[in-house]
């Protein structure tokens, strides 16, 4: 849910349920990284309350773009973390079985 000014579209507060800090401090650090941020910082109103709150004022862009924008370039690293590590794994386990190793024993 977006909270935003009709007068300033370049002003809001986004209210996401279900999230935590693991998304809410990645966002913020990917939309830092954006030059048409000029403020973004997040709240958990409440600790049993399943909700974060994430503030985004711009140097003019619509907050709404920007913040489309972060989640989609956060998508994008987390799409890449994601396939080097896989990578990494069977890139591993080829070198074991080489070695002779059989590294998905019990024993």
């Amino acid at each position: 849910m977006e909270h935003g000014s009709l007068s300033d579209p370049s002003q809001s507060t986004f209210s996401l349920i279900d999230e935590d800090h693991t998304y809410a401090n990645a966002i913020r650090f990917t939309l830092n990284q954006d030059p048409r941020t000029k403020f973004c910082g997040y709240s958990i109103p409440h600790p049993s309350d399943n909700r974060v709150n994430i503030r985004v004022q711009t140097t003019g862009a619509a907050a709404k773009d920007v913040f489309k924008d972060a989640s989609q370039d956060l998508m994008v690293v987390c799409q890449h973390v994601r396939s080097t590590f896989d990578k990494a794994v069977v890139d591993f386990r080829m070198s074991k079985s080489v070695n002779g190793m059989d590294i998905d024993s019990k024993n």
